[in-house]
């Protein structure tokens, strides 16, 4: 539990550093965070009472800092979206629960990229007035965005939040079965092999 603890302050800090250099001019970094794996393996490994309390504190810790800093509301649809789009992401985490594995969790990262993709930019077609309330409107924040907000489009966004989210459930998979690994049989397997 400890590793994991560990990899999810990381986290938050990685989320908090990207969100910031974003202003510097790198773009490619946008949505390549490590929330949604971390709500996914949180609600598939963590006791129960920190199923859910820990990525949704790890959320809110660096949506104040990066708030803050982007002079942007605390309450605000988008949010309330990001939020909803963690907890839904968390039940798939709860789906698996029973058989955590590289075979459950991979394909399961895949579905909540899905998911907080479609829940977050619907959010965001339905609160923002610059987008069409149509299918038309739909489809354009699903594909390229406003171009006022970033000259990044928004599937840009998703393709980078599906890398980011199986890189992170994969090392925190690896963390979870490090931490769980008896520190002798670690010592062990670190040392090399004859041939």
């Amino acid at each position: 539990m400890i590793p994991a603890l560990l990899l999810i302050v990381a986290a938050v800090a990685y989320r908090i550093v990207t969100g910031l250099a974003i202003t510097s001019g790198s773009t490619w970094l946008s949505n390549f965070a490590p929330l949604a794996a971390i709500a996914l393996c949180g609600a598939a490994y963590f006791p129960a009472r920190y199923k859910f309390t820990i990525p949704l504190i790890a959320l809110f810790i660096s949506d104040i800092v990066l708030n803050i800093h982007y002079s942007a509301p605390m309450l605000d649809p988008l949010i309330g979206g990001r939020y909803l789009a963690l907890i839904v992401v968390g039940f798939i985490g709860l789906a698996v629960a029973n058989r955590p594995s590289w075979k459950t969790l991979l394909p399961a990262s895949l579905a909540g990229s899905v998911l907080f993709y479609v829940i977050t930019n619907a959010f965001a077609w339905l609160s923002d007035p610059g987008y069409a309330k149509n299918f038309a409107g739909l489809v354009q924040a699903l594909t390229v965005g406003l171009p006022q907000y970033s000259s990044t489009p928004s599937w840009m966004f998703f393709r980078n939040s599906v890398l980011s989210d199986l890189l992170f459930t994969g090392l925190f998979i690896l963390c979870l079965k490090w931490g769980r690994t008896p520190a002798p049989a670690r010592a062990t397997s670190a040392l090399p092999r004859p041939i």
